[in-house]
């Protein structure tokens, strides 16, 4: 599935999960904000960071934000195990240390860029921020 508020609905393969069909379904309807003047109705029946959380939920059993269930997974208590990999002899190290500095030669000093009112690009001063 690949969907925006802007593009509308890219991609959608296949038939729904389980959890997807209350969102199709509409029962989870945007709201509008109060106090935005000139706001029309939101372009699909579900926010996309909603089901993305559901999703969430319903494939691996926690949710990022919003409102964690009961039956959630406590991610706080999930212990992981950290690795390093390191390289005995430091060439490979060396090696891309001395390719990084190589290429920030070849690319310059840094340079910004902002649209202009009639949508072309214009480079601005660092200064300027």
């Amino acid at each position: 599935m690949s969907l925006s508020p802007d593009g509308g609905i890219q991609e959608n393969i296949g038939k729904p999960y389980d959890f997807e069909l209350p969102y199709w379904a509409g029962e989870h309807p945007v709201e509008p904000v109060p106090g935005w003047p000139n706001q029309g109705p939101y372009p699909l029946p579900f926010h996309p960071l909603g089901l993305g959380e559901e999703a969430l939920r319903a494939l691996f059993g926690f949710v990022i934000e919003g409102h964690p269930d009961p039956d959630d997974i406590d991610t706080e208590a999930v212990h992981l195990h950290g690795f390093r990999v390191t390289d005995p002899s430091g060439d490979e190290q060396a090696a891309r240390e001395a390719r990084y500095a190589e290429v920030l030669r070849a690319m310059g000093p840094p340079r910004s860029f902002r649209m202009g009112p009639d949508g072309t690009m214009y480079e601005v001063s660092l200064d300027s921020f």
